[in-house]
């Protein structure tokens, strides 16, 4: 509920987000040139002269033999990297617009720990079937660290929902639809990456069905989209810095029927220092069974301490369940230090692209990966012409002017709300108002800042105020009340009272 008060800051925030003073130019790119079997272009290597090479910056730009706007007479050819929603909204775009663009992925059946949710407007603005959505979340519980729960969705109407979501099945689909619109999708492993002057040469193992072991291939591309997740490869190759990440645990248990039916339609949000340090445990609904899951970054050794807990917390509701499949997988914590160089850019989880407090991806690594390939199609005018780094940072502008106010506050509002129990108690009690409620669901289910009230905005910063200073006081004190540890009988007791 933390994203109510995001939005309003972020309201206030200029729509513009903030552009770098300066851009940097286009770098020669990490790797020695590699002998080239022959140009897809047909077009002879551009060499500087040996006074440009002599200048004091000449030796770190790439001389391109074929410069940006000029004409092709072959469509422009793009390599995806990752066919996760990132890179498979990326592949569409670009196949609609008529450039040739090659999805490479080596786990066509990944089943990420993920929450799995994405917003109504998501289901419009992509063009999703029902089917894959397993489940219509209309309600919500957050339970505070002392198990006080607060039933969150009572502003929703009866058209408004969170969806859920297997990302197996999602992902398949968007694949699936990529291919069709055109896009060329490779079941293949990402190597590496050699830059020549007229080309990027891709190096991959192919897998063909039903083998074990691929076969090293390369393919000559004119730009490469890193969409390829949190331990991205491609970031590696273009030296995008390092970032802080989290570790997501999660399980699937099928529960028996009775205790599947509470969970039809409501998922529950746990916070406190027992499931996570820094962020919360959650049990969402799915097809015919539960994900429970937690995450963390400062204390990545306990995952499976917080996983205990989080399941310990819900183990009256979730009791008499079967695990059915256990996850784990690193879920980046803020955008990288770069994300363009040259002709290769960054999408979705590969950018960092992950929002703080509610830890929402899926959105914003699709609408990235979208925003992506609109950009190199506008600016090859339809695969006509070549294009590059002016196009990538065009796409990372757009992107920067919609979300960073909303990323920047939500990173805030973790400190501040997720640092002790006490703050988690404070947090907990905000969300019982009928006004951070409607303005959270609305910000999150259509994905815009939604103005409020200046009436209710006072409201809601002195009440904030006031939350956070009794969540200090609290925090002074010897406030067992609310302190929960690992495996305790008082936590066991507390879960035995919640039912």
């Amino acid at each position: 509920m933390a994203s109510a008060i995001a939005q309003q800051a972020a309201a206030l925030c200029t729509a513009q987000a903030p552009r770098q003073q300066t851009r940097s130019a286009a770098k020669a790119f990490v790797g020695a040139p590699v002998q080239r079997k022959q140009s897809i272009l047909g077009r002879s290597i551009v060499q500087s002269s040996s006074k440009q090479q002599a200048a004091p910056r000449s030796s770190a730009l790439k001389v391109y033999a074929i410069r940006d706007g000029a004409t092709l007479d072959r469509p422009l050819r793009v390599a995806v990297i990752g066919g996760g929603p990132s890179g498979a909204c990326c592949a569409e775009s670009l196949a609609k617009g008529g450039v040739e663009a090659f999805l490479i992925e080596r786990k066509m059946d990944n089943c990420k720990p993920c929450g799995g949710a994405i917003p109504i407007c998501m289901v419009e603005e992509f063009d999703l079937p029902m089917e894959i959505i397993d489940r219509r979340v209309t309600k919500m519980k957050m339970i505070s660290p002392s198990n006080r729960e607060v039933d969150v969705g009572k502003t929703l109407n009866d058209k408004e929902w969170i969806g859920m979501c297997r990302r197996e099945v999602f992902d398949d689909f968007l694949r699936k639809r990529a291919t069709k619109l055109g896009a060329n999708l490779v079941n293949g492993l990402y190597m590496g990456m050699d830059v020549g002057a007229d080309t990027i040469t891709i190096r991959y193992n192919e897998y063909k069905e039903g083998d074990k072991v691929g076969t090293p291939t390369t393919l000559d591309v004119d730009l490469v989209i890193g969409a390829d997740g949190a331990n991205s490869r491609v970031a590696k190759d273009i030296d995008a810095g390092e970032y802080d990440y989290a570790i997501a645990f999660q399980e699937r248990i099928r529960i028996p029927e009775d205790k599947m039916e509470y969970y039809k339609d409501l998922a529950e949000m746990y916070v406190g220092d027992d499931v996570s340090p820094d962020f919360y445990g959650w049990v969402f609904p799915k097809y015919d069974h539960v994900a429970v899951g937690t995450g963390t970054v400062v204390n990545k050794t306990a995952i499976k301490q917080y996983q205990q807990a989080t399941r310990d917390r819900a183990k009256v509701k979730t009791e008499g369940g079967q695990i059915i499949r256990v996850e784990a997988h690193p879920i980046p914590e803020h955008p990288r230090p770069r994300r363009v160089k040259g002709r290769v850019t960054l999408v979705g989880d590969a950018a960092g692209y992950v929002t703080k407090c509610s830890g929402e991806g899926i959105y914003f690594a699709a609408k990235s990966g979208r925003m992506a390939g609109e950009a190199i199609v506008k600016y090859s005018e339809g695969g006509k012409k070549m294009t590059g780094e002016r196009a990538l940072r065009d796409y990372l502008d757009e992107f920067d002017r919609k979300y960073w106010a909303t990323y920047k506050v939500l990173d805030i509002l973790q400190k501040v709300f997720y640092r002790s129990n006490p703050a988690r108690e404070a947090f907990v009690e905000m969300c019982e108002s009928n006004y951070v409620q409607k303005m959270t669901f609305d910000s999150y289910l259509y994905k815009t800042v939604v103005p409020g009230t200046p009436l209710d905005d006072v409201k809601l910063l002195v009440n904030t105020v006031g939350s956070l200073l009794r969540a200090n006081a609290l925090r002074s004190a010897d406030s067992k009340s609310v302190n929960v540890s690992f495996g305790s009988k008082s936590n066991a007791e507390k879960v035995t009272a919640a039912a």
